[in-house]
């Protein structure tokens, strides 16, 4: 490895995992009699992380552990934040509770069913697992029940889609292998894809994506939408298209910047800056002015008004490209950086 390249960036683990380690942990306890100082669990590849323990109560039929997650170089949330089980004797199989900042679904359309804890599905198979194991190595019944809880979580939760999902409460307890990747885009695509799920549950028939805060609070104000209809889009239009032409929603609106909105226009699917660029000698093709040696679209649409139509409705066509056949009918919102309408199209 040469001097330049840059540092591997180093893996965490996710609350799911952290939530099943503090369950082991509190169920040695539990039926061991024994505090250990650090703890290892089997994730779902088979990897086995050690985490230690940072807090332990227990009292008459119960023991609580605390985890603190670690989510590696990912600008996670949750970093650092201290996942706790309690565990104690339940009736009839493993029931799992939520306990302070831990969230509570509303709302259809989740892994989890309405009224029931935010634990998804592979974390509460993470931690059975882990309540058969132990309970074969120390001759006890697998019946327990498993109160989750996040120190903080409620608070740490208004930062996270769960709000707009309809968790209410609290955050959820995820991961589908138990560990975080730094700086994937796989979360954050995968919750456009709840939102969807979601939002089709409940029946509305129009959704928005936006780029950024501006262009959501314009879109939201200007289509009347819930808070649930606004799909944290981000730069992922492709990823968001894309699942909403598999699970169709009868109206969507893509809105953004001038500048994003223009990528898009131009075929771009991820619009992050370090992932597609505007092409502006292409772009000059679309009006009368001179803009090829523009600095930004912004820049572009300052000489040549007209263009931020043009880009609305080449933009239309992009998405409509993307959508394919499927049941859904498109619109788009361009703004500028104060969030004044440039321009709309299919509206």
């Amino acid at each position: 490895m040469s001097d330049d390249a840059p540092p591997k960036l180093r893996r965490g683990w996710t609350t799911g995992a952290c939530a099943t380690a503090a369950v082991k942990a509190g169920l040695q306890i539990l039926w061991g009699g024994a505090v250990q100082s650090e703890v290892t669990i089997t994730l779902p590849k088979g990897e086995t992380p050690v985490f230690v323990l940072a807090s332990v109560a227990q009292g008459d039929g119960w023991a609580e552990v605390g985890i603190e997650k670690d989510a590696g170089d990912d600008p996670d949330v949750t970093h650092g934040a201290i996942i706790k089980a309690r565990v104690c004797a339940s009736i009839g199989g493993v029931v799992f509770r939520a306990g302070d900042g831990v969230g509570i679904v509303t709302k259809p359309g989740l892994p989890i069913g309405v009224g029931e804890p935010a634990i998804n599905p592979v974390p509460r198979a993470m931690m059975d697992e882990v309540v058969a194991e132990m309970a074969s190595e120390y001759g006890q019944m697998p019946d327990v029940e498993i109160t989750v809880s996040v120190v903080n979580g409620a608070e740490i939760a208004k930062k996270t889609w769960n709000p707009r999902l309809g968790i209410e409460g609290g955050l959820s307890i995820l991961g589908t292998t138990g560990v975080v990747r730094p700086f994937s885009c796989s979360a954050w695509i995968a919750s456009i894809h709840r939102g969807i799920d979601v939002a089709r549950a409940v029946g509305l028939t129009q959704v928005a994506g936006c780029t950024g805060a501006t262009s959501e609070r314009v879109v939201q104000n200007l289509l009347g939408l819930p808070d649930y209809g606004m799909l944290d889009m981000g730069d992922f239009a492709g990823g968001l298209l894309k699942y909403l032409s598999r699970h169709p929603v009868e109206k969507i609106t893509i809105g953004g910047g001038i500048g994003k909105m223009t990528k898009l226009a131009q075929g771009a699917r991820d619009l992050h800056s370090k992932r597609s660029q505007v092409d502006f000698v292409a772009l000059n093709e679309w009006v009368e002015a001179d803009i090829s040696s523009s600095n930004t679209a912004l820049e572009a649409v300052t000489t040549a008004p007209e263009l931020a139509q043009r880009v609305a409705i080449e933009a239309l066509a992009q998405v409509k490209l993307i959508l394919k056949d499927a049941p859904v009918q498109p619109s788009i919102v361009i703004i500028d950086r104060a969030g004044t309408v440039l321009a709309k199209a299919g509206l």
